[in-house]
């Protein structure tokens, strides 16, 4: 066995063993062990602090004990989603209402009604596998196109979980298939949309810089007249949090497909944009965004 493969199977248990010790414990309990977590990797791992904090700078231009404060928030937020994906083994469709509430759903079966499915474009927002298996369970027939992490155990262990809450599973490598029959059979396709592209994106501006944002949104949505649908979960001070569905956003083709494209990336990217402005403790700053248009990020960690 080589050390990937001793180094995946250690990652693997830790998921494990801290999945479990978060299902036996009262849920305030684990959200506090998910806080910890993400104060553990921002204050004494470090893990990605530079790339966090360059990230804020250039977003939001604030002082940097208020970055810190946000960034810190972030990672403590981030800790808690996770530990919440982690409890959807033990969860009934009562615990999961018990925890949301939902605002704006009304923009799902108005797009149903139409029979083709939708396009539900998410970020990595909040506890954002949270919504997914509440909407999933509030009876909304939801796929998530999701991918291959590397290391396989995880991967599998994750899928299992969605799985649990009646979700979908879309394998990247097989996504125009999978997407296009989803579709018409009528079903949202949840995907995340908010991770540099390379050069396979198109470029839209997100916070005043350009940025490389994946295609297949659009593609797909523009390919078989659907709409996006964004949604967000916010996690405020009450005791549920909140999923709210903003309205579909529709666009016809022309003849000019990338610029069709760039145009509805652009228009939903604009409103993660706004949530995060609103929320900015809630997105997920460790990613370096715009890696494929500057060159300000320190080597990776």
């Amino acid at each position: 066995m080589n050390s990937r493969m001793i180094k995946h199977r250690i990652e693997y248990l830790l998921t494990c063993v801290l999945g479990a010790i978060a299902r036996l414990v009262p849920y305030r309990l684990a959200l506090l062990l998910g806080s910890s977590l993400g104060w553990l990797a921002f204050d004494i791992l470090r893990v990605r602090r530079k790339v966090t904090l360059i990230n804020l700078k250039n977003s939001l231009g604030l002082r940097k004990d208020r970055l810190t404060k946000i960034a810190r928030r972030a990672y403590r937020n981030f800790g808690k989603s996770m530990v919440e994906y982690s409890l959807f083994p033990s969860l009934s469709k009562q615990k999961v209402f018990n925890l949301v509430e939902f605002e704006g759903t009304e923009h799902f079966d108005e797009a149903l009604k139409r029979g083709r499915g939708a396009v539900l474009v998410a970020g990595h927002f909040g506890s954002w596998e949270l919504m997914g298996a509440a909407l999933s369970q509030k009876g909304y027939p939801i796929d998530f196109l999701v991918g291959e992490q590397h290391n396989l155990l995880v991967d599998d262990l994750m899928n299992e979980y969605r799985k649990s809450m009646g979700i979908g599973i879309i394998k990247m490598g097989a996504a125009a298939k999978g997407v296009i029959r989803s579709l018409k059979n009528n079903r949202l396709v949840a995907m995340l949309s908010d991770q540099d592209a390379g050069r396979d994106g198109t470029l839209v501006r997100f916070f005043g810089r350009p940025a490389s944002t994946p295609k297949g949104p659009a593609a797909f949505a523009l390919k078989m007249d659907v709409p996006i649908i964004m949604g967000f979960i916010i996690r405020e001070d009450k005791k549920k949090q909140r999923i709210k569905i903003e309205k579909p956003i529709y666009m016809e083709r022309t003849s000019h497909k990338e610029e069709d494209i760039k145009k509805l990336t652009q228009a939903y990217t604009s409103v993660l944009e706004e949530y995060i402005r609103k929320y900015p403790d809630h997105w997920f700053w460790p990613h370096r965004r715009w890696k494929s248009t500057t060159d300000l990020y320190p080597p990776a960690n």
